[in-house]
């Protein structure tokens, strides 16, 4: 549904305000919600709040995502993305150690689970997560890679004029669902991915949200990826200084801090002992609580439905007949 926008920030690079845009107009021409558009693609609706309000840049796996789902000018898209990558690439001065943040939850939102029974103990005093910004690595590149395939298939005779109109936007097609739904391969396995970002490592792309509970108004997620067998705290309608704090039962445990903006997430702590447990408690100015406990993770995810569909099987290329 077509809405009044707020206005875009100043210091975004043209790209990514152009972007930003055209993402607004594809929204507002197929007249559906951020809830609605978040369900479609398997991603948070704060996400894409945050991406069509011009806070963050989309990731290549979420445009691919829009791509497969909804009728769109795709290589407009695309090379836009691509652009407004490399002005934010260019803005970045490089350091030996680069800093990243963490304020996109590339997550599902799905219904909240009834959460077990929260002990009656206090929860543990959130230790800050560094702010981290997901870096442009390998794992875009193979993304850019599938959506610039998506594209060329989905552009058709017709191609695309840049306008989000629903008469002229070209169809979907099975190679941009593919594209979508096949995920690049996680960098990182257990303890591996301890204390690293969930989307840098491709984590995020399988993820389930094992379980959710609220601190008042603000929702705390328990979030997990059976590919890479790691677990991270999520946190949305909060507040600047809410914070989500996962814990697990070896005693690791990570902080989802809001900065600013009204949602974030942690980097990972590794799930992968059978035995391990997970629980998320949240701190804000309101008052304390923790989800319940969540036992045996792997088990609980495989019970969920999975963010990612079978991408179809391959169509057989049929043998010629020999001339006689």
């Amino acid at each position: 549904m077509s809405q009044s926008w707020k206005p875009l920030p100043d210091d975004l690079s043209e790209p990514a305000r152009r972007l930003a845009e055209e993402l607004r107009a594809v929204k507002d021409a197929h007249r559906i919600s951020l809830a609605e558009l978040g369900k479609r693609t398997y991603l948070s609706k704060a996400s894409w709040e945050r991406w069509l309000n011009g806070k963050r840049l989309i990731t290549p796996q979420a445009l691919a995502g829009l791509i497969a789902t909804v009728e769109c000018d795709a290589d407009l898209l695309t090379s836009l993305l691509r652009k407004a990558e490399a002005a934010r690439d260019a803005h970045e001065a490089p350091s030996s150690e680069a800093t990243h943040d963490t304020d996109e939850a590339l997550s599902p939102a799905p219904a909240p689970a009834a959460p077990a029974e929260a002990p009656d103990a206090a929860p543990a005093s959130p230790r800050p997560a560094p702010w981290r910004r997901p870096a442009a690595g390998v794992g875009a590149a193979v993304a850019a890679v599938l959506i610039l395939f998506a594209a060329l298939y989905l552009r058709g005779p017709h191609g695309g004029n840049g306008t989000a109109s629903a008469a002229t936007l070209p169809p979907k097609t099975a190679a941009a669902t593919a594209a979508a739904t096949a995920g690049p391969a996680p960098l990182c396995e257990g303890v591996g991915c301890a204390g690293k970002d969930p989307q840098d490592m491709r984590c995020d792309v399988d993820q389930r949200t094992l379980l959710t509970g609220n601190v008042g108004k603000v929702v705390l997620y328990v979030h997990y990826s059976p590919r890479c067998r790691a677990a991270w705290s999520g946190i949305t309608d909060g507040s600047p200084g809410d914070s989500a704090t996962i814990t697990t039962n070896h005693g690791s445990q990570e902080t989802a801090l809001i900065h600013w903006g009204y949602d974030n997430y942690s980097v990972m702590v590794d799930a992968s002992p059978g035995d391990t447990t997970l629980q998320v408690c949240g701190h804000q100015k309101e008052g304390d609580n923790c989800t319940g406990v969540v036992t045996d993770p792997a088990a609980r995810a495989s019970a969920l439905p999975s963010p990612l569909p079978p991408a179809a099987a391959p169509t057989p290329t049929p043998t010629p007949t020999p001339t006689l």
